[in-house]
């Protein structure tokens, strides 16, 4: 086997893409920074157990687990940064009021989500723990579309759901949890031959609901019709209510909005609102997130939490080009007079390089459009010429 050969799906980032993320990265975290929302570091491995406590649950299959060489403990790494960022909260920072977190770093996933993903995202997000109110939820959402804008996409759709309508049915019909996890699998499937086959013997207003979901997305006009169509629990109306009210707020801000009341991505872990933004150039989600209340519970204090996270590196295709910054290419010298000019132009924001001795013949690939060269006023910047 060839030594450069790579996993499946885990790749090198080359120039000038890795410049490109490293952009994004510092426009989303400099974005973060003007909200309030503070920046930390969690470490890419951790002992297994803390690492799928909590929110981690679902990662389990995703993880990969190896031996800490030091304790004997099996260890995980990371492939969700959310979890370590509820461990921090409840744990490290144990503040009292609204905690705003973000973060930006590689995850690792043992298989990819899709064929043509990778499996090392780059993940940024941020997290605002400690207010249970739609406001929240509301000023994670507007971050979000907000970055998606400052990192150029355009014609973004906005879909939102709710998983407290399905809990609220599964809760009243008393499932237990194998029938629970198989309903969900056909809600997410939108299978509904299949749901009403699961629903058998469940009490007629819940057997409709369940089989009525899978239908009941679109433009905001399905909010009015799941009214009509759904039991008058008041779980459900407080969930419809509440996306209605957002509504209000995003349709303000001209957000092309679309719902999907069987969309429970996350549901394990999320507790009310979840949304994820769609652009037209990709099939899949760009960002997503949601509400995920009582996170920080097995950490030691239960904190309301929402947010939203997205994989950089698997943006870059979809971000749009930027002209390469031309260089400018200086000669090998102790010149004083040159060396100060070089400091001059660097200052000002100039990319200098200074070309090593023999290496006259390769300055196709320095990337330098423009030279230094003596003149009467001093080392003057003029268009690159290149060595025959």
């Amino acid at each position: 086997m060839h030594s450069w050969l790579l996993p499946e799906n885990i790749e090198d980032i080359l120039p000038p893409q890795a410049w490109r993320l490293e952009q994004a990265r510092r426009t989303a975290l400099d974005l973060f920074a003007s909200h309030g929302y503070q920046l930390i570091q969690p470490p890419l491995i951790q002992f297994l157990e803390s690492l799928l406590t909590g929110t981690g649950r679902d990662m389990r299959l995703i993880t990969f687990s190896l031996v800490d060489q030091l304790s004997g403990r099996p260890l995980g790494v990371r492939a969700d940064i959310t979890p370590q960022a509820a461990r921090i909260d409840a744990h490290l920072l144990n503040r009292q009021g609204a905690t705003r977190l973000c973060y930006a770093g590689s995850v690792l996933h043992t298989r990819p989500a899709s064929a043509d993903e990778s499996r090392e995202p780059f993940q940024v997000g941020a997290e605002l723990f400690g207010h249970a109110g739609l406001e929240a939820d509301l000023e994670i959402q507007r971050l979000m579309l907000e970055l998606l804008a400052r990192l150029g996409l355009s014609g973004v759709l906005l879909a939102l759901g709710h998983v407290g309508i399905f809990r609220a049915l599964a809760r009243r019909a008393q499932l237990d949890e194998e029938r629970e996890a198989d309903l969900f699998q056909a809600l997410q499937m939108k299978d509904v031959p299949t749901l009403r086959e699961l629903t058998v013997g469940l009490p007629q207003e819940i057997r409709t609901a369940l089989e009525v979901l899978p239908n009941l997305y679109g433009p905001r006009a399905i909010l009015e019709e799941a009214v009509r169509r759904l039991p008058p629990y008041p779980e459900i109306g407080a969930a419809l209510d509440a996306l209605q009210t957002l509504a209000d707020a995003l349709q303000e801000q001209g957000t092309e909005l679309h719902f999907d009341l069987a969309e429970l991505r996350g549901y394990h872990y999320h507790s009310g609102v979840v949304f994820a933004a769609y652009v037209r150039q990709c099939p899949r989600a760009v960002a997503q997130g949601g509400r995920y209340d009582g996170a920080g519970k097995v950490f030691g204090r239960a904190r309301s939490a929402t947010g939203f996270s997205m994989d950089l590196r698997g943006l870059l295709p979809l971000l749009p080009a930027t002209q390469p910054r031309g260089a400018i290419l200086a000669p090998w010298g102790g010149d004083t007079a040159l060396k100060a000019r070089i400091e001059e132009l660097r200052a000002a924001g100039e990319v200098v390089v200074v070309e090593l001795p023999g290496q006259e013949a390769f300055r196709a690939e320095s990337g330098c459009d423009r030279q230094l060269v003596p003149g009467e006023g001093g080392w003057q910047v003029v268009a690159l010429r290149r060595e025959a």
